[in-house]
């Protein structure tokens, strides 16, 4: 599916770079691995990690994304080989043994990630050279969460990782409403009784519920591959990886984003802007962007664009 063709610029004539998406070696899935939270936003954990002699497999690769979900990645090796249902095996297995996958995040990563490990969204991601249309429409019958990533190789040591599809279950919060509850997702562990995202936006006024609407439908609109991921007390805003991550503020009357742009590139403006990167936040992201009137909003949208495209 689809045909993405890369040119080299800096001669007179347009040079193209010869891709190939040859059936993935092992090699690659190890460079995969060595940078996931770079490639994907995921923290690794395990490599072909066994599900034991009564399910007998090996999941390719297990994270945990940067929102606290569990991630199991697939790879396509060979042409026949059925990487979508075998990611899904694997996705069953996996909630059936939450314990022991809970134990793996405390024995690797600490407590601080085994506070922030979210069982509303786990994910599935199956990374191939590329998917056929009835891989597509096979996964968007599925209620499960589903990624297919696309790679290919260029000369010049250039790797492209392309999002195809993404899907959702449907028990999943994917949508912000007034009226909808967010899912049991954290990003910072706060205190139990903190009112969840959807809470706060209930209680706000009308202005600032019409104000989140306005930049969802902004940030939703910058492509076909945005997904919005409504946690407990933030929303995260995603492509491969976050690119923004919000938050309501309800006494100040204000939306609080934060977007992964380095604050050392941009003029930072006192009660608009500030770099948070050692400071403890929700989400992601080392700019934040305070989001007060309908002025700020449209000040907003720049910086915003700008993390989306890099990410």
């Amino acid at each position: 599916m689809g045909d993405i063709r890369i040119f080299r610029t800096d001669g007179a004539e347009a040079c193209e770079l010869k891709g190939s998406s040859v059936a993935l070696e092992k090699s690659l899935q190890v460079y995969i691995e060595k940078n996931l939270e770079q490639l994907l936003g995921i923290t690794f954990l395990e490599s072909e990690y066994s599900t034991g002699k009564t399910h007998g497999g090996r999941i390719d690769s297990l994270g945990i994304d940067e929102n606290g979900f569990p991630v199991i990645i697939e790879y396509k090796r060979a042409i026949n080989e059925n990487v979508i249902n075998q990611g899904l095996y694997y996705l069953d297995w996996l909630l059936d043994h939450k314990g022991e996958f809970e134990l793996m995040v405390l024995k690797k990563l600490g407590k601080a990630y085994d506070e922030k490990l979210d069982w509303s969204n786990p994910r599935l991601l199956c990374i191939a050279g590329d998917f056929t249309k009835y891989d597509v429409h096979a996964v968007q019958q599925i209620n499960r969460n589903v990624e297919l990533i696309r790679y290919r190789q260029f000369e010049d040591n250039l790797l492209l990782l392309e999002l195809v599809n993404a899907t959702a279950a449907q028990n999943a919060a994917t949508a912000l409403s007034t009226t909808t509850k967010s899912s049991e997702g954290t990003g910072l562990k706060p205190a139990r009784t903190a009112p969840s995202f959807s809470e706060n936006l209930e209680r706000s006024d009308v202005a600032l519920q019409d104000r989140v609407e306005a930049l969802k439908a902004y940030i939703e609109a910058l492509g076909d591959d945005v997904q919005t991921k409504v946690l407990k007390f933030y929303v995260a805003f995603k492509r491969i990886k976050n690119f923004a991550c919000m938050t309501i503020g309800v006494q100040k009357r204000e939306i609080v984003i934060w977007v992964k742009i380095d604050p050392d590139t941009v003029e930072i403006e006192p009660g608009f802007t500030r770099d948070v990167r050692e400071i403890g936040h929700y989400g992601t992201g080392d700019l934040e962007i305070l989001i007060r009137s309908d002025a700020d909003l449209e000040k907003a949208k720049p910086l915003i664009l700008q993390s989306y495209e890099a990410n």
